[in-house]
C-alpha cells in the first residue's frame, strides 16, 4: 500500500518576498509593459493574487503616447519616439 501525501492548502503556504525592503505577498508578477496599468486584465484575473503589476513608466499627469508615426526608419537603423503612453500617477497612487 503506496504512502499518501496529505495534500498542502495553497492558503497555508507562506509566499511573501521581500525585494529592496519592499513587501510582496508572492513573487509573481507580469513582465514590464505587457499588462497596462492591470485595470485592463482585472475582469480577467484577480489583481489581488499577483505580487505586483510591472509597469513600463508612469508620468504624473495621463499622457496618450506621442502622435503618429513613432518609428522612423534611417540609414543606421530606426528612431524609436513611441513616448509611452500610461493613465497617470494617480490611478497607481494607493489612498
Amino acid at each position: 500500500m503506496a504512502n499518501r501525501v496529505n495534500p498542502i492548502n495553497p492558503a497555508d503556504v507562506n509566499m511573501k518576498v521581500n525585494i529592496a525592503g519592499v513587501e510582496f505577498n508572492n513573487p509573481v508578477t507580469v513582465a514590464s509593459g505587457t499588462f497596462g496599468s492591470g485595470m485592463e486584465y482585472c475582469e480577467y484575473i484577480d489583481l489581488n493574487k499577483l505580487g505586483a503589476v510591472t509597469t513600463k513608466g508612469v508620468a504624473n499627469v495621463p499622457w496618450p503616447g506621442n502622435p503618429t508615426p513613432r518609428i522612423a526608419e534611417t540609414y543606421g537603423g530606426m528612431i524609436n519616439a513611441i513616448g509611452l503612453q500610461n493613465p497617470g500617477l494617480d490611478t497607481y497612487s494607493i489612498s
